[in-house]
């Protein structure tokens, strides 16, 4: 697992890093700089709101006697698309907004769901009840 953070820690940025430069060659440096803060802004906007739902989901599900296990999830993809949008870049902002959008979440919510699914299998995660 530390191998992937590293491997992360240096691709995304280089990644990040070749876009910003690819976008300021087409479009110009002024406006590449201005769309970064734009969806900075706008990203933080739509997490705001989303995150919102996310939380009265999770309040009202759990009022109600019922496991909150889709809203924590959404709440999840929220938080993570949230941070993807923070980040400088076109590639992180694509993926965050896709993480924000409604209709798009449930792909990643599957995503996260096969993966607790496969970790509970195979052992590596477990679940402690006090």
């Amino acid at each position: 697992m530390l191998k992937w953070i590293i491997a992360a820690i240096i691709i995304v940025p280089a990644i990040e890093m070749w876009g910003i430069i690819k976008m300021g060659h087409i479009i110009g440096g002024w406006s590449t700089f201005g769309l970064i803060l734009i969806t900075g802004f706008a990203g933080a906007q739509l997490a705001r709101s989303e995150g919102r739902k996310a939380f009265m989901d999770v309040q009202a599900q759990i009022q109600s006697g019922r496991p909150p296990g889709h809203a924590m999830l959404n709440g999840i993809c929220i938080l993570i698309g949230g941070l993807l949008l923070l980040m400088p870049g076109f590639f992180t902002d694509i993926i965050g907004v896709t993480l924000l959008l409604p209709f798009t979440r449930p792909f990643y919510r599957l995503l996260m769901l096969r993966w607790l699914e496969k970790k509970l299998r195979n052992g590596s995660l477990t679940i402690r009840r006090r």
